[in-house]
């Protein structure tokens, strides 16, 4: 007779080459409790000694090879087309990924009753009253926020146990990839380079870290839904550089203030944004990392 108490949880991680995927994969790869397979759209793992494969999510018949020979309890997508700039010009592209590869993940997740946990954005919301919670009414300004709010309708609509996380300007210790935009501003500062900061764009930037602990919540508890999973406090992402420049001793000076509009960028940005988290502290007793402490355990894990 087989111990029920035994049986480990079975996670796939999707983009567990990205940011957060990095992040992921540490945290559960940890656990002696969780069976892992990681997969992402390159030919080996970021991070080694790990069960991985390589996987295109737009190759429909690759995910389902992957997910029904796996046979998880839970997989976890990570991965997304998050170039804002580039998804204007790239729509077929962005489409292909962010809605037709999430709905081949929703489909055989459904297909074997795993629980989708997706990560979406606070792109989807315009930015003129924010922060918001999981009931405002999306209204997306550019196309990625429109593929990312497809890509959550797609969930809701296929069947399939999920949770959708939301959140926003995520950052944090990963060593592989390109920088995150703590990394970014240290290592361009340290060089004395100067930088052009926003400072009419508000969000709560958001520690992966404490996605990954949310992420954990939801499968302890079963949890069913959208949350928002965010930092602990809105400011404007000039005043989220100074803050970064004060803590790791860097030149201010070097900092510009500007406004978006002077970037001239193709995608218009949503400006008063961020996300309220009272659901997912109420719910999964979710707690954000202070910035501080954020920065902290950056510096000592990048050596920064």
């Amino acid at each position: 007779m087989i111990d029920g108490s035994m049986l480990k949880t079975r996670i796939l991680i999707i983009g567990s080459n990205g940011m957060l995927g990095q992040r992921l994969t540490n945290y559960f790869s940890a656990s002696s409790n969780v069976e892992l397979l990681c997969t992402s759209q390159e030919e080996n793992s970021f991070i080694e000694d790990v069960e991985y494969k390589p996987l295109d999510i737009t190759n429909k018949q690759r995910v389902k090879d992957i997910v029904l020979d796996f046979f998880p309890d839970f997989v976890i997508n990570a991965a997304a087309f998050t170039n804002v700039d580039k998804s204007e010009s790239e729509r077929e592209l962005t489409w292909k990924v962010n809605v037709n590869g999430v709905e081949n993940i929703a489909l055989y997740s459904w297909t074997i009753d795993a629980h989708l946990i997706h990560i979406s954005t606070d792109y989807i919301f315009d930015g003129k009253n924010g922060p918001y919670s999981e009931v405002d009414k999306p209204s997306p300004i550019n196309y990625y926020g429109r593929s990312k709010l497809a890509s959550e309708n797609s969930i809701r609509t296929s069947g399939v146990r999920f949770t959708i996380l939301r959140s926003n300007v995520l950052y944090g210790p990963a060593k592989f990839g390109r920088p995150d935009f703590v990394k970014w501003v240290v290592e361009s500062l340290s060089s004395h380079k100067e930088i052009r900061i926003v400072k009419d764009q508000y969000n709560n930037p958001t520690f992966i870290d404490d996605i990954c602990f949310a992420i954990s919540k939801i499968i302890e508890y079963k949890k069913e839904g959208i949350y928002n999973i965010a930092g602990p406090e809105i400011l404007s992402r000039l005043e989220f550089t100074n803050r970064i420049a004060d803590y790791f001793m860097l030149d201010k000076s070097l900092i510009k203030s500007i406004v978006t509009e002077e970037l001239k960028q193709p995608a218009p940005r949503p400006l008063k944004s961020g996300l309220i988290t009272l659901k997912a502290e109420t719910e999964l007793g979710y707690k954000p990392t202070s910035i501080t402490d954020s920065f902290a355990i950056i510096k000592k894990y990048l050596n920064l």
